[in-house]
């Protein structure tokens, strides 16, 4: 599995902004703007303390296991595997997510007189922050599951050393 790349989610990010500011530019000559939901900076940040969580839970166990400590559990190769894949899943819906409501946050900008729109902005800036965080919380996540390089072989077939 790749690693994630920051351009990528950069890319989606800026690209789902860029559709949902125009999106809003026009639902908003046609008649209301779609609400931003309370609940969406919630379900991110609830997401992100996921990704940390069993990012520093591994983290520990792995650190446990290395130390070679008595009562370290080891670390299921599939558990790990599933956690990265679900990392790389949160980070990209974060992107895309972050940059919707980055977008409409910025549409939301020039209107920030009346309160019900202050009120959308606000919501749309913190799911963009939270957005940022289940991305930073992935990309730790992965770091944490990555193997290290094998330096003593060349090669994927390669003997060991008798």
């Amino acid at each position: 599995m790749r690693e994630l790349r920051i351009r990528l989610l950069a890319g989606v990010f800026v690209v789902a902004g860029v559709l949902s500011w125009a999106g809003a530019r026009l639902w908003n000559s046609v008649g209301t703007l779609p609400s931003v939901p309370l609940a969406a900076p919630i379900v991110l940040a609830l997401i992100a303390v996921v990704l940390l969580a069993t990012a520093l839970s591994l983290r520990a166990r792995l650190k446990a296991q290395r130390e070679r400590q008595p009562d370290a559990k080891g670390v299921d190769p599939m558990m790990a595997a599933r956690a990265v894949v679900f990392g790389h899943a949160s980070a990209l819906v974060a992107a895309l997510v972050s940059g919707m409501y980055g977008g409409t946050g910025v549409f939301l900008l020039e209107s920030l007189d009346i309160s019900a729109r202050r009120d959308q902005a606000i919501y749309a800036g913190f799911s963009v922050v939270a957005g940022i965080g289940v991305i930073a919380a992935a990309i730790f996540l992965e770091r944490v599951c990555k193997l290290p390089e094998d330096d003593e072989h060349d090669g994927a077939g390669a003997a060991p050393a008798a």
